[in-house]
């Protein structure tokens, strides 16, 4: 699946669908971003409190689709079955897809969900955590994977007093990052780093190239940002809101 940039710009990604127009990691907001026109659709995929590795699987909850465990709680979160069945069947069947895997420990079944709708070949998975990586690549090394950088135990850029902060840390986070994804590729044999965008820079972009693994920016909505990284030559760019991907 990987593909660097073609003529056309870099793929265009729909995180979570298009979560900024319908609600996301939901069918719904897929197959809005497969009418927009999207190359690749990302969407999160993790297991509830009751269902953390080594609980029985008769009383372990399936994998679901949703992008933290507060984010499930406010509705009924759908299983990773419904939606690899939904990517199956029209207008879902061509796109391509992205798991996103948000916890650790439960990748066989996200290897045999896969395999059991026919989906590996058409499959990624990015995480931030590298056992799951070793783990995916142990048990389908076809699975093309991706390493999802920096590491960060939740949505930082949410909360409106930490941005002072936040801005000195990722600038920081930017200058580091080359030095790191460089020292890191070797060991993890992935197809793509994930980055996100606060510390994209043409110095990780050349690491990457130099790898030859693609670089895939998150989660961009800023059409200053996206014209920008495209000039740069990125791999991929994923945004909330597809419609601003479109190459004219």
């Amino acid at each position: 699946m990987s593909n660097g940039t073609g003529p056309a710009g870099p793929l265009r990604i729909g995180h979570k669908g298009a979560d900024a127009l319908v609600a996301g990691n939901t069918v719904a907001s897929f197959e809005r971003a497969v009418e927009i026109g999207v190359d690749l659709i990302e969407f999160d995929v993790l297991w509830l409190p009751d269902g953390r590795p080594g609980t029985p699987a008769s009383r372990r909850s399936p994998l679901v689709v949703a992008h933290d465990w507060h984010d499930a709680s406010r509705a009924d979160p759908p299983t990773l079955e419904e939606i690899l069945e939904a990517f199956t069947r029209p207008p879902l069947d061509q796109v391509r897809i992205n798991l996103d895997l948000k916890l650790p420990g439960r990748e066989a079944e996200v290897v045999e969900a896969l395999d059991a709708t026919g989906l590996t070949a058409r499959a990624s998975v990015s995480t931030m955590e590298v056992s799951s990586l070793e783990v995916i690549a142990e048990l389908e090394p076809s699975i093309e994977r991706g390493w999802t950088v920096p590491r960060v135990t939740r949505d930082w850029t949410s909360v409106p007093w930490l941005k002072p902060a936040l801005a000195l840390a990722v600038a920081a986070a930017r200058r580091q990052m080359p030095e790191s994804v460089a020292r890191g590729l070797p060991d993890l044999g992935v197809h793509s780093v994930w980055a996100f965008f606060g510390v994209v820079s043409p110095a990780l972009l050349a690491v990457t190239r130099a790898a030859g693994v693609d670089l895939n920016v998150w989660t961009v909505d800023d059409p200053a940002r996206i014209r920008s990284l495209s000039a740069m030559g990125v791999s991929g760019i994923c945004s909330n809101d597809p419609r601003l991907l479109n190459r004219s």
